[in-house]
């Protein structure tokens, strides 16, 4: 089948964003093969990152190793050479042949295996400003300079994100301002658009704002776009994301396209792609 990339309409491009590494639902996460897909087929494609003991990167999403991996105990604990015996585990627990990947490892295999000028790895930091040190900034920005112009360093700590991209010039950022209990509050307040306006402030720098999608449909039900005022400040939106294709979802994802979102982030791309085609 035709690789899901992206979708076009209405003279928009919209990007479907393969979520920490899926190319479908079936495949389990942050695996070096589906990373290698979607980047010699020039697509938009995701994995997290949390420290270890060495003051790198490990491609993991959680602090600690238990669900994701054959090891226990946290990220920060655990040493590189430790990690890189550790097998990942599938949706139901059960440990894969294929093994976690720390930071430079899947550069240096992506610059060895070559990626199309159009991908796009999105390299989500998941901790803070607190637990940066200069040797973590130095390692980050030794690990990803090969491939640099074909990242962006995404996080919902933007200071924490403009400290690690001061390691690596030039690479692009985005900014994640939905964090705890968002929607919530935003539902509460209904202030959608001071919500965007600030979002837009604390990250001045972000080519990329990533926002819930269910945040962009609630402001929607309540007559604002959020989309709008980041185009017209000359950023894009990534909506967050479609777990599972169903009717419920297939509506929403029509919304979306609607409001002209330029990526859609998804755990089954080829799912997403076969609805809409149909």
């Amino acid at each position: 089948m035709t690789a899901p990339i992206h979708i076009e309409r209405n003279g928009h491009r919209t990007w479907i964003k393969w979520h920490r590494g899926r190319r479908r639902l079936s495949d389990p996460v942050f695996t070096g093969e589906r990373i290698i897909d979607a980047m010699r087929l020039g697509a938009s494609v995701e994995v997290d990152l949390v420290i270890h003991a060495d003051d790198g990167c490990a491609v993991l999403h959680d602090l600690d190793l238990d669900r994701e991996t054959t090891g226990s105990g946290k990220v920060r604990d655990t040493g590189a050479d430790t990690l890189r015996q550790l097998h990942l585990r599938d949706d139901e627990g059960r440990p894969i042949a294929e093994k976690v990947m720390l930071l430079e490892d899947l550069c240096a295999l992506l610059a060895r295996e070559g990626v199309h000028p159009d991908a796009l790895l999105q390299l989500d930091f998941k901790e803070d400003l607190q637990a940066l040190t200069p040797q973590v900034v130095a390692n980050f920005g030794k690990s990803v300079a090969p491939i640099a112009g074909s990242l962006i360093l995404s996080g919902g700590d933007f200071d924490a994100i403009a400290m690690l991209a001061k390691a690596v010039p030039g690479i692009a950022t985005g900014y994640d301002p939905c964090y705890g209990e968002s929607l919530a509050r935003l539902r509460a307040t209904g202030d959608y658009r001071g919500f965007i306006e600030q979002a837009l402030v604390t990250a001045p720098d972000a080519r990329m704002i990533y926002l819930a999608y269910d945040i962009i449909l609630a402001a929607e039900d309540a007559g604002v776009d959020i989309v709008a005022p980041v185009h017209a400040a000359g950023r894009r939106v990534d909506a967050w994301t479609i777990n599972r294709i169903t009717p419920q979802t297939i509506a929403q994802i029509e919304r979306l396209l609607r409001l002209k979102v330029d990526q859609i982030t998804t755990d089954d791309p080829e799912g997403l792609a076969k609805a809409i085609r149909q």
